[in-house]
């Protein structure tokens, strides 16, 4: 009977794994670009030939794509990528496939380590040279969702001065930009690699600046009306936050608004993935805890902002905009 439990348990496993191999396949056709090489239905060998890749690991992740129906099967051992609007685009469009990228690369191999960092009571080191790239391309995603929240502060209002900090490739003010040519937008990035990309891609926008800059160590030369703060405030130690937000603070104009996206550290109701988001921040040492709701307002307070408002972007992840107005002292 104990042999059978045990069994039983293995299975059960395994079935709970199975979602996993989406993933998997799912990542390995982003990186290798093989959806679009099979778009048009080859065999194994001539993608093998054509990409100068092992066939017979090809092989295995073409019988996978099959069984999970990502692929299907042709006459003459010819296979075709199936349901290709599921499946991540290629590189270099704006393809989904880099939240996979992230996942398998950067998140999964983090969480692997749990065991030997409890067991030395160490930490990882979060190498910014390596993901920085990666990260900033993930963002682009909630840029999305949250462009629609942070253009309803521009509307109506001409010639505001906007800067973005952390701005990665400068997708976001590049959207805002065009959309309101009448207001300038500044971008502060600390990767050099990731502000050498937001340059060239807002390279023909007037109304757009991008600086390589340290956020603790920049010193605007001007007050802003708007200023964002995407995906940042886990890279600031918590001691450091309520300073963080008095900086913002003096960086406003009177009446003047702070926008903040940023994960949200979750409760026992909270969906699955808070609780493994923050974990994850939790396993480098240069990496910090997710903020609590309580945190930022009380921040906002310490710093003389009135919060006008929260709203969720991904349920999932927990993610939000949280925006403040700067009042009078």
């Amino acid at each position: 009977m104990v042999d059978i439990m045990k069994m039983f348990k293995a299975r059960m496993w395994m079935k709970r794994n199975v979602p996993f191999l989406y993933s998997w396949h799912a990542y390995v056709g982003y990186e290798l670009n093989l959806f679009k090489a099979f778009e048009r239905g080859v065999t194994v060998a001539d993608v093998a030939d054509a990409y100068q890749i092992d066939e017979i690991l090809l092989n295995q992740w073409m019988s996978v794509g099959v069984s999970i129906g990502h692929l299907k099967p042709m006459s003459r051992n010819r296979y075709k990528t199936g349901a290709m609007w599921k499946l991540p685009r290629p590189k270099d469009e704006s393809s989904s496939g880099v939240i996979l990228k992230e996942m398998m690369e950067l998140h999964i191999p983090s969480l692997l380590a749990y065991p030997d960092m409890m067991r030395n009571k160490t930490r990882n080191h979060f190498d910014a040279d390596k993901h920085a790239d990666t990260v900033a391309q993930t963002s682009r995603f909630l840029e999305v969702i949250a462009l629609p929240k942070i253009s309803k502060l521009l509307k109506g209002n001409t010639k505001q001065l906007v800067l973005d900090i952390g701005c990665g490739e400068g997708g976001y003010i590049k959207r805002l930009a065009e959309r309101f040519p009448d207001s300038k937008f500044k971008g502060i990035e600390i990767s050099d690699s990731v502000a050498k990309t937001a340059m060239k891609l807002t390279q023909s926008l007037d109304n757009v600046s991008i600086d390589q800059a340290n956020l603790w160590e920049y010193d605007p030369e001007t007050s802003y009306d708007l200023i964002l703060l995407n995906n940042i405030i886990h890279y600031v130690p918590p001691e450091k936050r309520q300073e963080l937000f008095l900086r913002l603070s003096d960086w406003l104009s009177e009446g003047g608004v702070l926008s903040v996206v940023t994960p949200i550290s979750g409760g026992e109701e909270s969906p699955p993935f808070v609780a493994a988001f923050n974990s994850f921040f939790h396993s480098f040492e240069n990496l910090y805890s997710l903020p609590e709701k309580e945190q930022l307002e009380q921040w906002g307070i310490g710093a003389n902002l009135t919060s006008i408002g929260i709203q969720t972007i991904i349920r999932e992840g927990s993610w939000y905009v949280i925006q403040y107005k700067k009042t009078s002292r």
